[in-house]
């Protein structure tokens, strides 16, 4: 049966790439030319010696891939470990190319070359349209050759494959939002893994997607549908498979933690949304101490899910758990960092609603630096922290000194655009990609005038607000 083209992105001037090329070139001449050449040795009568040294040349020329292939494997492996995620991939498209030339194109190996690309490019990089393309070809040449292998071994292996392929058409069309399409695949994913379970007399190995993996996927995708009971079973599941491989206190239940927290929350089940995220809790300060980013992140969640059960005797749990966010976010992220300004930004809103108005203009007030700082002086952001400041202090004399600061910032940020506008020179951070070019020099200049000018207009008009806030 004829096999449909597959296309595969190319790297240029990347010697290895076309050296792969090249010898699959060679060893496609090398097969149109071996009848000459048996025929030249039977009329010329050569010696037995000769015809060995020929065939063990042939084999020498085919050991090559197979020793590149094996390298480009092993490559793969140690890039992820490093995050080096484009050039895992470069080289998962490279080890496609070598399956081809090792085992040709019609060889089931081939296809699990194709499905590990488009694996990679869901979890490496993130592009789902990349992913389907190649899983999609890959599975209709495992389907063709599912049922008509040589041994079990083999069969084994290729429904690990479907597996692989399954999950990552799921999981491609979830990012997607097509939770539908998602739930089907990710369907025939876990039926095809018990089918694999079931030869294997209960033990699955040596796949990359784990039965946890298929249950979140699933779980995911039943939430996409809207099917919040049947999302809770699959992550109850998913839970329960990691306690039982790795016990109660493993970091891997945090995500699911938070995320089954999340589900409960959809449901308006505040308390069981509460318990599970002070377990993630519990587990972040064990494995990652009170001060690391991990525990900031599950205070913050676990603040916002006191706050909103709304009862009145979790208002203290609301501000301690935000404290203790802060804290664990200043202390390894430093105060300048945007998790720290969002969460401060949170705790601000809640103590507003909550009547504390002077205690958040007492925290806005100590990280306006640190928003100018991440910001810059004219910026959106510094500006609405100003006139936040300026509608929850209570007192009026407290408003017109906001008034006078957001003044002086719409000061500094008409002397910039003066600035900009006499500037004749190029500053140095855009001297290289623009030196030989004055059009895109000239974009440029003009672009970062009007975001300046844009700036100043909205903080023009916070302050015509806070006038008449005043009056």
């Amino acid at each position: 049966m004829p096999a449909s083209p597959i296309y595969i992105p190319t790297v240029t001037n990347d010697t290895d790439w076309n050296f792969c090329f090249h010898l699959s070139q060679q060893n496609k001449n090398s097969a149109h030319q071996r009848p000459d050449e048996l025929c030249f040795t039977y009329e010329s009568r050569e010696s037995e010696e000769e015809s060995r040294t020929e065939e063990e040349e042939n084999i020498d020329c085919m050991s090559l891939p197979k020793e590149k292939l094996a390298q480009s494997q092993k490559k793969i492996v140690q890039l992820i470990k490093e995050k080096m995620n484009i050039q895992a991939n470069k080289e998962l498209i490279r080890c496609v190319i070598l399956s081809r030339i090792v085992f040709g194109q019609e060889h089931w190996k081939c296809a699990e070359a194709l499905a590990n690309l488009a694996y990679g490019y869901l979890t490496l990089r993130g592009f789902p349209a990349q992913a389907k393309k190649h899983a999609e070809s890959a599975k209709n040449k495992l389907l063709a050759l599912k049922g008509n292998m040589a041994s079990d071994e083999e069969e084994r292996e290729i429904l690990g494959v479907m597996i692989l392929l399954y999950y990552t058409l799921g999981m491609a069309w979830l990012l997607q939002k097509r939770g539908k399409e998602a739930y089907f695949y990710l369907q025939k994913a876990d039926r095809t893994m018990k089918e694999l379970t079931e030869l294997n007399k209960g033990y699955v190995y040596n796949i990359q997607v784990t039965e946890k993996d298929l249950e979140i996927g699933l779980g995911r995708a039943s939430l996409a549908i809207h099917r919040l009971n049947l999302a809770l079973s699959h992550f109850e599941k998913a839970i329960d498979d990691v306690i039982a491989a790795k016990g109660v206190d493993t970091s891997d239940l945090i995500s699911l933690y938070e995320e089954i927290a999340q589900m409960e929350q959809l449901r308006r089940n505040h308390g069981q949304a509460i318990q599970y995220l002070k377990q993630a809790y519990s587990i972040c300060v064990s494995s990652f101490t009170e001060n690391s980013p991990q525990t900031g992140e599950v205070s913050a969640l676990l603040a916002k899910a006191y706050a909103m059960s709304g009862e009145p005797q979790h208002r203290d749990a609301v501000e301690i758990y935000f404290v203790k966010s802060i804290s664990a976010y200043k202390a390894t992220l430093g105060p300048e960092d945007c998790e720290t300004l969002a969460t401060i930004e949170e705790f601000c809103k809640w103590l507003v609603q909550n009547g504390n108005k002077q205690g958040a203009y007492r925290l806005l007030k100590a990280s306006l630096k640190s928003y100018i700082i991440n910001y810059g002086v004219c910026n959106e952001k510094v500006a609405e922290t100003l006139y936040n400041m300026s509608r929850i202090c209570f007192p009026k004399g407290e408003i017109r000194k906001a008034i006078q600061m957001l003044r002086k910032q719409i000061h500094q940020a008409r002397e910039e655009e003066e600035k900009m506008t006499l500037e004749n020179s190029v500053s140095p951070s855009y001297i290289q990609p623009y030196l030989f070019d004055p059009h895109l020099r000239d974009t440029q200049r003009k672009e970062n005038y009007t975001v300046r000018q844009g700036t100043s207009c909205m903080m023009s008009r916070l302050l015509w607000k806070l006038r008449n806030f005043v009056t």
